[in-house]
């Protein structure tokens, strides 16, 4: 496992895989389904590994989050990156971070709350956690009036961000307010688009971004690594071609539900078996799954295809 400090180079040089997190009948978490994942991902190409919302660790059991955390730096390649994620909830986040604390990993993410809060107590919870784990975190952003950018400010002018995961959803071609402030405040090297393929291309391109996050990465990782570079080389035509591969994928999570179809998509491409998703979700109906089977093996057929 690689266990530098992440430096805005190591966000632009791969695309950041957000992985489902597969689990056996009994709900324990499968060391050798998530393997497959791991592999499936580090022979495309990708090198850098986020597990939260799409691993659902906002109700990962506190008792097996330290297995969890030892079968991720086992699993992966020596130069692989692999960031956990802590939280919502504040106490959650502390006992987290004493775990973290006593591992390798050189940051861990804090996932987003619907709880009420106010900013100045997210940047207070984010301070304490930083404080604990010893290590900058992942500031995940996912909805306006979450966090004020002054707040980010000196989260960041502090050394405590180790990069944002910016994930709130616009219409596509629509001006961002929130986005431009962040920008201002703290320049893009350490900002990452957070929504998969489909924004990607407007926010490297017109905002700049430093890179992006992914789940259908899992089923296509030479594709999206190949969107990404083409990202970084200006070559947007071919950008837009690779984006409008995963768009069938994508428009069913969009649907349905982004987690949960994931989840389903990579056991139904053949990547591994996932499981059952762990309460309180829910599996896919036998039409959502038949949609998706059928998205997930055609992203899969033109990955094996891509030249």
């Amino acid at each position: 496992m690689d266990t530098r400090p992440i430096a805005p180079p190591t966000l632009a040089a791969s695309v950041i895989a957000v992985p489902p997190l597969a689990r056996d009948t009994t709900l324990a978490i499968d060391p050798q389904q998530n393997a497959k994942i791991i592999r499936h991902l580090e022979s495309g190409g990708v090198k850098t590994l986020l597990y939260g919302g799409n691993a659902v660790l906002g109700h990962v059991a506190l008792s097996e989050y330290e297995s969890l955390l030892a079968m991720l730096e086992s699993t992966v390649a020596p130069e692989t990156l692999v960031i956990p994620s802590v939280g919502p909830g504040f106490g959650m986040m502390l006992d987290q971070a004493r775990m973290l604390s006593e591992s390798k990993f050189p940051t861990a993410m804090l996932l987003p709350t619907n709880d009420p809060t106010t900013s100045s107590g997210l940047a207070t919870a984010f301070r304490h956690f930083v404080e604990r784990f010893g290590r900058p975190a992942v500031l995940y952003i996912k909805r306006d009036g979450y966090i004020d950018t002054d707040a980010i400010r000196r989260l960041m002018d502090d050394g405590l961000i180790s990069w944002i995961k910016y994930a709130i959803v616009r219409p596509e071609g629509a001006e961002d307010a929130t986005l431009r402030a962040i920008v201002d405040a703290v320049g893009t090297a350490r900002v990452v688009s957070g929504m998969g393929e489909q924004p990607a291309l407007s926010h490297l391109r017109n905002d700049r971004l430093a890179g992006f996050t992914s789940g259908c990465v899992c089923i296509a990782p030479r594709l999206s690594s190949a969107m990404l570079n083409s990202l970084h080389a200006g070559e947007y035509e071919r950008a837009e071609q690779i984006r409008a591969i995963f768009r069938p994928l994508e428009t069913l999570r969009d649907a349905i539900s982004p987690v949960r179809v994931l989840h389903a998509a990579v056991e139904l491409a053949g990547i591994a078996r996932t499981g059952p998703i762990i309460p309180p979700l829910a599996g896919l109906n036998a039409d959502d799954r038949r949609q998706v089977a059928e998205a997930a093996v055609k992203l899969l057929e033109a990955e094996n295809t891509w030249r």
